[in-house]
């Protein structure tokens, strides 16, 4: 097939009335959903556009779905909007993507009226039930190749400027065949959904509705705040499966919230987009002994994930997870700084993807892809363009990939060259300290380790000292109260890097 949309069709054809997606005040069958996306392709198409960027409020709910699958169907790409975000963020995706469209919410209109451009903002709860032009539609799908847009997806740029990422149709297809057999998803699964859709990592759980037929329910936001709500939900929903981020796992690790209630249906927790701490999962292991947990890999500009690994032996709180090894379809390698492939166990590199799943680039920004999106170092022979993720890995001695660091997060400090990701590690398995982040401060050539958590500074200091070499011993120890984190539930490293010296007031 070449087109996402055969893929919601297909399963549409197969469950009509099954619940597709879900959120806290209404759902959707496949059949609704199919309806609904067709309508509002229809209004789209009245301007007779292809293949142009429409933008998509996220409002967490069923809405915004249909508002990306709509987008599709007109035989444009959707741009997920972070409904959050600051006007002049937004604006600055406005200014590369030039959207067409913007499929707001009432709540969107105010911050949407503030953008400048051509863009013409559509209420999408207004189109539900618009008249669905089956004749342009089918045009439309005639000329559609697999190595169309499907979406572009913008995370932060190092210069301030946000980097949209480029995926097609047949990066997101061959992605999703690796995703949903690997982790066995079939229209059994009940998806419990934490993240964004703006965020990469809503991708696997978004798309596997459409490929399988399972379920997805949005959580709200706030139920995180509330982990006996959440649990509450998890049940009611009977949630099987959780995709969610490490951090949000930890909240309930923290709180030792399964001496109080357990989620009753879970099956699966898959974890991505930052480093899950061993501490807060073997509680998890420990609670829920008979569900698989599995530790996924990757950036934006592989889909989602490009190595994997499902659990299969036990770790100590201090230990670190591996990211494990490639996903079928992928060719994931390590290379030195001369362009090497590193081989032996225990040198680290750069982690190189080759792989359908590698996106085209940085929409409209040739700079940044050029760095990123390069001919394969290790011939010539012909044009092969694979992804440098920038981040550092090695092997070890199970054949796996462990993480090693980001290259920007590997630092020079007093003569050596340190990982800030070990002292993390390290930190994180100290009793009563829950959160960890590591910061270097270039300026005053000093290393900075934030903490949550109840221990106490000097005990922390004294336990840390016995983890790591005097070398990486942080210059300056800072406990809060609260971790920041941003949209996407992540912790905000931007933001403690610029303003980490606000906590020592």
């Amino acid at each position: 097939m070449k087109n996402i949309l055969q893929f919601l069709e297909r399963t549409a054809q197969k469950y009509p009335d099954k619940i597709a997606y879900a959120d806290i005040e209404r759902s959707v069958t496949f059949s609704e959903f199919v309806k609904e996306c067709k309508a509002v392709a229809s209004k789209i198409l009245e301007r007779n556009i292809e293949n142009k960027a429409i933008a998509v409020f996220d409002n967490r709910d069923v809405n915004t779905l249909v508002g990306m699958f709509g987008a599709i169907y007109s035989g444009n790409h959707y741009v997920v909007i972070d409904s959050h975000s600051p006007a002049d963020r937004i604006q600055k995706i406005y200014d590369v993507a030039e959207p067409v469209y913007a499929l707001i919410e009432e709540q969107n209109l105010e911050l949407a009226n503030q953008l400048s451009g051509k863009c013409q903002n559509l209420d999408i709860t207004k189109l539900l039930d618009h008249k669905i032009e089956e004749e342009k539609l089918a045009r439309v799908r005639e000329r559609s190749v697999s190595t169309d847009l499907a979406y572009i997806l913008f995370t932060s740029g190092s210069t301030g400027a946000p980097k949209g990422t480029a995926v097609s149709h047949l990066s997101v297809i061959t992605y999703m065949e690796w995703y949903t057999t690997a982790l066995g998803v079939s229209e059994k699964t009940i998806f419990g959904s934490q993240t964004s859709f703006y965020f990469s990592a809503s991708v696997s759980d978004t798309y596997s509705v459409l490929f399988v037929g399972a379920t997805l329910h949005i959580i709200p936001k706030s139920y995180f705040a509330f982990p006996i709500k959440l649990v509450e939900f998890l049940n009611e929903r009977k949630v099987n499966m959780l995709y969610w981020v490490p951090s949000a796992l930890c909240i309930i690790a923290n709180t030792k919230l399964f001496d109080y209630a357990k989620p009753e249906y879970i099956e699966k927790v898959v974890f991505i987009g930052e480093v899950m701490p061993n501490k807060q999962l073997n509680y998890w292991r420990r609670n829920l002994p008979n569900v698989m947990y599995a530790n996924l890999f990757g950036p934006t500009e592989t889909v989602d994930i490009c190595t994997y690994y499902i659990i299969d032996r036990p770790f100590r709180d201090d230990e670190a997870l591996p990211i494990g090894k490639p996903c079928d379809n992928v060719d994931a390698f390590i290379l030195d700084e001369n362009n090497k492939k590193i081989t032996e166990v225990g040198k680290v590199g750069e982690l190189v993807i080759r792989s359908p799943f590698v996106a085209y680039g940085y929409f409209r920004n040739k700079e940044k892809t050029d760095l990123a999106f390069v001919q394969n170092p290790l011939h010539n022979d012909y044009p092969e363009i694979v992804y440098r993720t920038g981040d550092l890995v090695k092997l070890n001695e199970h054949g796996e990939f462990d993480y090693a660091g980001r290259k920007d997060f590997q630092i020079k400090h007093m003569g050596y060259r340190i990982e800030l990701g070990e002292i993390e590690t390290n930190a994180s398995a100290i009793e009563n300290v829950n959160i960890v982040v590591c910061l270097y401060d270039k300026d005053e050539d000093k290393i900075v380790m934030i903490y949550q958590g109840r221990a106490k500074e000097d005990f922390v200091l004294e336990q840390i000292r016995k983890k790591v070499p005097a070398y990486m011993e942080p210059n300056i120890l800072i406990k809060v109260s609260q971790m920041p984190f941003n949209q996407n539930g992540k912790i905000d490293r931007a933001y403690l890097n610029k303003n980490y010296k606000e906590y020592l007031k």
